[in-house]
């Protein structure tokens, strides 16, 4: 039985994964490795520890899906609209620019829903906490090395976190990544922003007239959404919840920052905006070190393979662009090129 490891748990290895699994004929092992504690990448939903149906979206907010996406990708739309996963976005969101023809779409549940759904589709062993720290080559297999436990051997490794990361592993992965190659990967960037959840007792309200605003005139808050407003669930029984995405020169200037002195800064600027804000019972400040990708890998489309037996590929959003169709188109290019090696 082959073994297969992904790793990453964000929406391009969650849908390698549910990919690999639909497409193969023969018995399969199949793992997806995590560092953090629940599945979503940048795709992720925190929920209130008072309680865990108050939830908010601390990375992509909503899907956008342009008339040449529609088309391509339609199957996967379909997909997550007929589950219920993903829903058309109606809640009014002050100072969005919409194009001609795009369509707008909210996760009801959280965006980490769609991640979730794929992960299930996929029958994978999904671990967390699983920091990837190495990858050696033994006898024709991947010897995969992490943080914690004894090290594992698999026949194929898709690696989908973001590339940064990648060009951080140890072991026989550095002497198989080309001349060409690395410079390819250290060209990638991305930006950086925090985000802030806040989530409110049950019966809070929060008089505004949008369930999203982007703001063009603060140093530091770029976006807030009342997240619950934003899905349509207003309920006597649950909090709402309030997210905040800073700027991205806020988050370069304070990437290095302890979370307590930024989150300090948000509410400062918070009281500005949104003066006599009531007091959250929780809150979850979010670093996005690598936000979205502003320069991805150079004549590669949608993936990189760096060894072929056995197979290593990368993918992810370094490789198209950070949306909902960049991370399906890599993961579309990663099945492609690793088909002939399950």
């Amino acid at each position: 039985m082959a073994r297969v490891l992904v790793v990453g748990a964000g929406l391009t290895g969650s849908l390698c994964a549910a990919l690999l699994r639909r497409q193969t004929t023969g018995p399969l092992y199949l793992a997806v490795w995590d560092k953090a504690e629940d599945s979503g990448g940048r795709m992720t939903t925190a929920s209130s520890p008072h309680n865990p149906q108050c939830t908010a979206d601390l990375g992509a907010q909503y899907i956008t899906c342009t008339p040449h996406y529609a088309k391509t990708h339609q199957s996967f739309y379909d997909e997550l609209l007929a589950h219920g996963i993903l829903r058309p976005l109606t809640s009014p969101i002050e100072g969005m620019v919409m194009k001609g023809g795009d369509c707008n779409f909210v996760a009801s549940q959280g965006i980490s829903s769609i991640i979730k759904h794929y992960l299930k589709e996929s029958g994978a062993e999904v671990c967390f906490r699983h920091c990837v720290t190495q990858i050696n080559l033994r006898n024709d297999k991947w010897e995969v090395s992490k943080q914690t436990g004894s090290p594992e051997q698999f026949d194929l490794i898709v690696l989908t976190m973001p590339v940064p990361q990648i060009l951080q592993l140890q072991g026989d992965i550095t002497n198989l990544i080309s001349e060409c190659q690395r410079q390819q990967l250290e060209a990638v960037s991305y930006s950086a922003r925090y985000a802030l959840g806040l989530f409110y007792e049950a019966g809070t309200k929060i008089d505004v007239p949008w369930a999203g605003l982007y703001i063009t005139s603060n140093p530091c808050v770029r976006f807030i959404s009342i997240d619950n407003k934003k899905r349509n669930i207003e309920s006597s029984e649950i909090g709402p919840s309030l997210v905040i995405h800073t700027t991205v020169p806020f988050g370069v200037t304070y990437l290095e920052h302890s979370i307590e002195d930024v989150q300090e800064l948000i509410f400062q600027q918070l009281e500005n905006i949104l003066p006599g804000l009531p007091q959250p019972i929780a809150t979850k400040c979010q670093k996005w070190r690598h936000s979205q990708v502003t320069n991805a890998a150079a004549n590669c489309p949608g993936q990189m393979t760096l060894h072929r037996k056995p197979f290593l590929v990368c993918g992810g959003d370094g490789f198209t662009q950070s949306n909902f169709d960049g991370c399906i188109t890599s993961a579309l290019c990663v099945l492609e090129a690793l088909k002939d090696y399950v």
